[in-house]
C-alpha cells in the first residue's frame, strides 16, 4: 500500500464510529463457529490450504486465516498445491505460502477452505489429520470432521472475518486486504455472488480497517501479463454464439504460442458473459494431459454449478467450473448439451444448434 493510500485510508477510518458498523453477521452460524474456535483455541500448530487452480478467494482467506491464528498465538503453515497467481503475490504474507504436492508433520487440524473434498486440494497427505472444511459453494461437502458450509456467504473470505470477530481478533491492515479481496473476486468486482447488502457493510468495514480498494482493483484487474492478452486473443478468435450462449476455448498449441500460465486463463470466460443479452457463456482449456477444463458463468437464473456439479465439478449459481475428458470436441459437446438446455428453459425457446 502507498503512502497516499494509507493517508486516505485513515482519514476514512474516522468518518465513521467503529461500533455503527452495519455489518451483522446472523446467528445461525454460531455453532459452528464455536466448535471451529474450540479446536482451535486447544490446539498449537495448523494447516491452512485451499482448491487447486488457487483464486482470489482462496488465497486471501487461506493469508487471512493464517494472520488471525497467529493472533492467537498459533502456528500456521500455508500450503498450496500450486503458485499464488501473479497478481494476488503483493497481498500480505503471501511469500510465506509453500508450494508442495504433499503435507507432513503433526498439526492439531488441516483447515480446508473453499473445497468440496481432500481431492479438491491436490495435497497428498491429508486424510491422516483432523479436517475443518470451511466453505460457501452451493455445492459443498460435508465431507470433514468439522463442517461449516455458508452458502449465503459472498466468499469464504468473509467467513474467515466472522470467525476472526468471534475469536476477538483484532481486524488488522493486512486482514482487511486480504478479505477484501476474497469478495471483490469471488462477486467478479461486485457483479455477481450471493450479494446482499450486508456484502457492502462488509466491504466499508475492511476499508475503514485499512484496505486499499483501488490498489487492490488495480492489482486484480489491471495488470495483466502480454501473455495473457495474447491468449485471450485466441480464444475470442474461437468464439462462438448460439441466441443466448456463448463459448469460447484454447488449445494446447494457443497456450504455447501465448507463452501462457495456468493463471491467464482467469477472467477470460468473464469477457464472454459481458456480450450484450447473453445468459451463459463457458470457456474451455486443453490440459496438457488431455483432459479439458471448463469455466462457466451465468446471468440472473441459469444455474451454472448445478451444471458442474452433474458433471463432477462444482461451484456457485452463477460461477462454476468442471474438467471433462477430452479431446476438446467431445467435452464441448457435453457441455453444449446441458447450457442448451439450461438457456432454452430461461429464454422460453429452444436454442438453435450448431
Amino acid at each position: 500500500m502507498n503512502r497516499r493510500s494509507q493517508v486516505d485510508a485513515a482519514k476514512l477510518s474516522k468518518l465513521v464510529p467503529e461500533e455503527s458498523s452495519p455489518y451483522k453477521p446472523g446467528p445461525a452460524d454460531a455453532e459452528s463457529i464455536a466448535a471451529i474456535l474450540e479446536v482451535l483455541r486447544r490446539g498449537d500448530r495448523f494447516l491452512v490450504c485451499s482448491h487447486t487452480r488457487i483464486d482470489g478467494d482462496a488465497v486471501g482467506s487461506m493469508l487471512a486465516m493464517g494472520i488471525v491464528l497467529e493472533q492467537m498465538g498459533k502456528r500456521a503453515d500455508l500450503v498450496s498445491a500450486d503458485r499464488i497467481p501473479a497478481y494476488y503475490r503483493r497481498l500480505p504474507g503471501a511469500d510465506t505460502v509453500r508450494t508442495a504436492l504433499r503435507v507432513t508433520g503433526s498439526y492439531d487440524a488441516a483447515i480446508l477452505l473453499e473445497c468440496d473434498s481432500v481431492e479438491r486440494t491436490r495435497l497428498r497427505g491429508l486424510e491422516s489429520f483432523f479436517l475443518i472444511n470451511i466453505d460457501h459453494h452451493i455445492t459443498g461437502q460435508l465431507f470433514a470432521q468439522l463442517n461449516w458450509i455458508d452458502q449465503d456467504a459472498v466468499s469464504v473470505g468473509e467467513m474467515v472475518y466472522r470467525l476472526a470477530r468471534t475469536a476477538g481478533a483484532k481486524i488488522t491492515p493486512q486482514i482487511a486486504q486480504c478479505i477484501y479481496t476474497t469478495v471483490l473476486t469471488d462477486t467478479g468486482g461486485f457483479c455477481y455472488g450471493a450479494l446482499r447488502a450486508h456484502t457492502f457493510a462488509l466491504a466499508r468495514d475492511l476499508v475503514r480497517a485499512g484496505a486499499d480498494p483501488v490498489a487492490i482493483a488495480q492489482d486484480v484487474y489491471f495488470s495483466a501479463s502480454p501473455s495473457k492478452l495474447l491468449l485471450l486473443g485466441a480464444a475470442l478468435r474461437n468464439l462462438k454464439r448460439e441466441g443466448r450462449l456463448v463459448w469460447l476455448w484454447v488449445t494446447q498449441r494457443d497456450v504455447a504460442r501465448s507463452c501462457a500460465t495456468e493463471e491467464d486463463c482467469e477472467g477470460i470466460v468473464n469477457i464472454a458473459l459481458g456480450i450484450a443479452d447473453i445468459e451463459a457463456a463457458a470457456f474451455l482449456r486443453e490440459l496438457p494431459e488431455g483432459q479439458v477444463r471448463i469455466s462457466l458463468r451465468s446471468k440472473r437464473q441459469v444455474n451454472v454449478a448445478a451444471i458442474a456439479a452433474r458433471l463432477g465439478g462444482g461451484g456457485h449459481l452463477n460461477a462454476a467450473g468442471c474438467t471433462l475428458d477430452g479431446p476438446l470436441p467431445r467435452a464441448l459437446k457435453e457441455i453444449l448439451v446441458p447450457l442448451r438446455d439450461a438457456v432454452a428453459g430461461i429464454a422460453g425457446k429452444a436454442v438453435r444448434p450448431a
